[in-house]
């Protein structure tokens, strides 16, 4: 692999995984105001469930930066986000004033789960500058 492409890989994995890992830290610190937020929206057990998105986001992150079990990983963040987006920011039923706050954070999450995908199909050919722990 060409040194760009190496850099290339790598800043990005650095930047995607890290938002995702300190957006996963966040559930830890503002566990009770998250906690509020999915009981309103529905959740059942939203402690727990903050909690465990939390440990999810952090491992994942970590997982895509470092290369543990990357393809794994990357399709568990997809899941997630696009659970996520459709659970949490359901713009088609709040109230017009909240629609377009709903709408962004659905098309981020949408997004996201897209780029985790493909960085699933990158991972799974291996990538350099990684731990190498992977199960494809």
């Amino acid at each position: 692999m060409a040194v760009l492409d190496t850099a290339i890989i790598v800043i990005g994995r650095l930047l995607f995984g890290g938002v995702l890992a300190f957006t996963g830290v966040s559930h830890f610190t503002q566990t009770d105001q998250m906690a509020d937020y999915a009981e309103y929206k529905g959740l059942p057990v939203p402690r727990f469930s903050v909690l465990a998105s939390g440990a999810l986001l952090v491992l994942g992150g970590l997982g895509v930066i470092v290369g543990v079990f990357p393809v794994v990983a990357a399709i568990a963040l997809a899941a997630f986000l696009i659970v996520s987006a459709v659970m949490m920011h359901d713009f088609w039923a709040v109230p017009d004033d909240q629609r377009q706050d709903e709408l962004n954070s659905f098309l981020k999450n949408i997004s996201l789960a897209g780029g985790s995908l493909v960085i699933a199909s990158v991972a799974s050919n291996g990538w350099t500058l990684s731990l190498g722990v992977t199960l494809f």
